[in-house]
């Protein structure tokens, strides 16, 4: 019974990789180097050259970023995405694990848990050099969540009717 229990270190030590990714400055994490050294992107230009908008009060285009900005942009906010993801998944193993409780209580826990992360960690952001925190992160990390929080439901749902 006790053995259980470790399965909270795989939510755990997710969070604290998050944590300790949010503790570093955007300039130990900028990819644009990295990109420009790996691949020539600026064939995709033609592509993208229509993508503009607003994201916390900054234009994401090829204009205002370039290439490479842009590209790390959308990875970085898939990033944010896949992390979450995953955190919920993290979650509801280690609650249907350990608890006794049925499958929509542990996927509503496991979806609360992991947007209160998600707030938990855009507050830390606040406090680390160069880092703002911004409601949009959390909302794509939301999104994520609730993408995993559907998947395991459908897939839990897919694997009860296979069992009747």
């Amino acid at each position: 019974m006790q053995k259980n229990y470790l399965y909270w270190l795989l939510p755990t030590s997710w969070m604290a990789i998050v944590f300790f990714s949010s503790s570093t400055p955007y300039e130990k994490q900028d990819i644009k180097p990295i990109l420009s050294d790996m691949i020539d992107l600026s064939i995709l230009q033609p592509y993208v050259s229509w993508v503009s908008f607003q994201y916390n009060h900054s234009e994401v285009s090829i204009n205002a970023l370039g290439v490479n900005g842009l590209i790390e942009f959308f990875i970085r906010k898939g990033a944010h995405f896949g992390t979450f993801f995953i955190l919920m998944i993290l979650f509801y193993i280690a609650f249907r694990k350990t608890a006794k409780w049925p499958l929509h209580k542990i996927l509503v826990i496991s979806f609360f848990s992991t947007i209160a992360y998600a707030i938990i960690d855009e507050i830390h952001q606040g406090f680390t050099p160069n880092r703002t925190p911004y409601i949009g992160d959390v909302m794509i990390d939301g999104f994520g969540t609730s993408i995993a929080y559907l998947i395991l439901l459908f897939w839990k749902r897919k694997k009860i009717s296979e069992l009747s």
